[in-house]
């Protein structure tokens, strides 16, 4: 397909997902079936040009003046893929499959700016998302939003039970692979732009012999936060797919143990193949229904990775930001209290009980945080801070944090995820 066939296909995958409000993932599935002369490369390209519109669907509405499938599928391929509107008269020339130009919205949307937009319009939020944010980061909250627009890299981080760092960058040096900048055995390959497509590292022989797993760095570094000690009691309690929970094997160097468990069944169920490939001899999963009693009070260290609206993950998932409603945020809040009180009750006096989320809204974090240790006058809350400091120094970007007691990652100032970290310490 030409570019012209591409653009066209993705408008009308805009359309789709706007005309019956479905994921973009079931548009994008339903349109390959329909039309399998697409080749993978094509079928990329769309894709990119799809989440491209809806990472910025807002401000790309604004300049272009509509929101229709068109002006935005036109506005990103201007705005963020850089092709002129001489590029797309050129490209377009002579392509029975090319939709027409919107050429005087292009050069409208060239001349227009946010001086007269709505705040949230310019940072690519839900209008009722915006006092959550400016709540969070105070005059920098157009910034940080706008940091959850752009397309996020590929990270990966090496398992240090099978390889090191170097090694596994040497297998991955033909896609760029660098090492991340806070991360201590983190890998990243810059995403690309327009139609690029990033590797497929996961069928490279590194990664099936277990020398590495796909994970953002600031999972990563959430997991390095947790700070396991060899011969250490951890338990997982929010396990899913098992990204963390290896990242505390590794940690441990296969000593002590690590509990998995998982209130859904499904999510849980990847771990297991993931534990095999990476070698780990001291993870012991717990099914859904499992009774933890026997754990109860015996837990040096209890990871709560609680579940959330995931706004921090929008630069990955940008269906998932206008499709969030504030009735799940609601629901996700009553979870996360319901989650931290059950999971205290299996550390042991002088434990650790750590609270994470992959949302920057501060109902979800502080607030959490703050009600538990109302709820719990037996747990102190530490410093974050002075924990990142200890393992990464003071000479790499730092996280966001008011007092340096619970700290926040974003893409704009960690270059990774937005993650919330806080650990809070059971007297004896």
């Amino acid at each position: 397909m030409r570019l012209g066939g591409r653009v066209g296909a993705a408008i009308e995958v805009l359309q789709d997902i706007a005309g019956r409000k479905r994921p973009a993932a079931d548009a994008l599935k339903d349109w390959g079936l329909s039309h399998r002369f697409a080749g993978s490369g094509d079928r990329a390209a769309i894709g990119n040009l799809v989440h491209d519109a809806l990472r910025k669907k807002l401000s790309t509405a604004h300049l272009m003046n509509d929101d229709e499938g068109r002006a935005l599928a036109f506005g990103t391929l201007w705005r963020q893929w850089n092709v002129s509107l001489d590029q797309m008269r050129e490209a377009f020339a002579d392509d029975k499959f090319a939709p027409e130009i919107p050429e005087q919205s292009l050069e409208a949307a060239a001349k227009r700016d946010f001086a007269f937009a709505k705040p949230h319009v310019e940072a690519d939020i839900p209008d009722w998302c915006a006092d959550y944010f400016e709540e969070n980061f105070d005059d920098e909250w157009i910034a940080e939003a706008s940091a959850l627009s752009e397309r996020a890299p590929l990270d990966m981080r090496v398992n240090t039970l099978k390889a090191d760092r170097d090694k596994v960058q040497k297998q991955l040096a033909k896609f760029g692979a660098k090492p991340t900048a806070i991360a201590r055995q983190g890998l990243r390959i810059a995403a690309g732009r327009g139609a690029a497509r990033m590797p497929n590292v996961q069928s490279e022989p590194a990664f099936q012999k277990g020398w590495f797993e796909i994970q953002d760095e600031g999972s990563q570094i959430v997991a390095d936060l947790v700070f396991p000690q060899p011969g250490e009691q951890v338990l997982d309690y929010c396990a899913g797919g098992g990204g963390k929970t290896l990242a505390l094997s590794a940690a441990l160097d296969n000593k002590g143990q690590v509990h998995a468990w998982d209130a859904d069944r499904n999510r849980l169920a990847p771990i297991f193949e993931r534990l095999k490939r990476a070698g780990t001899r001291n993870v012991q999963v717990h099914a859904a229904d499992a009774d933890l009693s026997p754990l109860a009070g015996k837990m040096d260290r209890v990871l709560v990775d609680a579940p959330c609206t995931g706004s921090g993950t929008w630069r990955r998932n940008p269906d998932a930001k206008w499709r969030l409603q504030p009735s799940a945020l609601e629901k996700r809040i009553e979870e996360q209290a319901d989650v931290l009180d059950k999971a205290s009750a299996y550390v042991k006096p002088g434990g650790f009980l750590v609270y994470v989320t992959c949302s920057v809204f501060p109902q979800e974090n502080e607030y959490q945080v703050y009600a538990f240790g109302d709820r719990h006058g037996d747990y102190d809350l530490l410093s974050a801070g002075e924990v990142w400091q200890d393992l990464f120094g003071f000479d790499k970007p730092q996280p966001w944090s008011a007092d340096m007691k619970c700290i926040t990652l974003t893409p704009r100032s960690t270059g990774t995820d937005g993650f919330f970290f806080a650990v809070m310490q059971r007297r004896k």
